[in-house]
């Protein structure tokens, strides 16, 4: 037995019911008029599954209305095999990986990692970080631009990538249209908060963007400051009758 081998993961009445057990805890609602009462399931032949209709508007519905799962053709079943990969999954799960396992199409797999994780998203756009908390800093280039010949050295051919992550809290990854100190800094002022301790690599960019803010630690300085404190810890001092001795001396 596995996770998978659920019934709400295999079969499409039970996945409804499973959904309608956590949308609807009370019984169903019209999403159309808001009545809890009045409400009937569909039974013909050809109805589709979990179809009920509002005896106060006269209008049908299914619980897929009003959530990420309306207009899709693609089976419930699926859609909670897609939600417990994606949650379960420590570094994350790629559509590619989904149109394997799912057995659909690249297109459709992509299309519901999206939405999958349009509904996870809390809808927080403010500042990370805040007094007393750390953001840290970092970019990186990926991928090519199209039509941009590839240099001798240098990423100038690569799309930039800057991320923030708040220790304990939120990340955050924005596309750079440049790596530049104004266009880094205008970010880093954007989406973090002023009283946030600010760590970033050493990196030039990203370091000197970073002096407008209140409290700004690089790695190196850390590195500095933590193997300075381990050197005076392990040299050993000297008593203070020791050094008048020697002074007198």
């Amino acid at each position: 037995m596995s996770a998978l081998s659920h019934p709400r993961f295999n079969d499409e009445h039970a996945a409804y019911e499973w959904v309608e057990a956590r949308l609807w805890p009370n019984g169903p609602v019209c999403p159309h008029c808001g009545a809890t009462d009045r409400i009937r399931p569909l039974m013909g032949k050809s109805t589709r599954i979990g179809v009920k209709k509002c005896y106060h508007c006269y209008k049908p519905f299914t619980v897929k209305v009003g959530t990420i799962f309306e207009d899709s053709h693609v089976p419930m079943f699926k859609w909670l095999q897609a939600f417990h990969l994606m949650c379960s999954s420590k570094k994350g799960i790629s559509s590619n990986q989904l149109h394997r396992i799912l057995e659909v199409s690249l297109k459709t797999a992509w299309f519901m990692s999206h939405r999958l994780r349009e509904a996870m998203r809390d809808g927080s756009l403010g500042p990370l970080g805040g007094g007393g908390k750390v953001v840290e800093a970092d970019e990186t280039f990926i991928g090519r631009k199209k039509g941009v010949p590839t240099p001798k050295g240098g990423p100038s051919h690569k799309h930039a990538v800057l991320a923030l992550v708040e220790r304990g809290g939120k990340a955050r990854s924005v596309h750079l249209d440049e790596v530049t100190k104004a266009e880094v800094g205008k970010l880093v002022r954007e989406n973090i908060d002023r009283e946030s301790r600010f760590m970033t690599d050493g990196a030039g960019t990203t370091a000197r963007s970073a002096r407008s803010s209140p409290s700004t630690v690089t790695s190196a300085t850390l590195w500095a400051s933590t193997s300075a404190a381990r050197t005076a810890r392990s040299t050993p001092t000297r008593s203070r009758g020791s050094s008048v001795c020697s002074s007198a001396a």
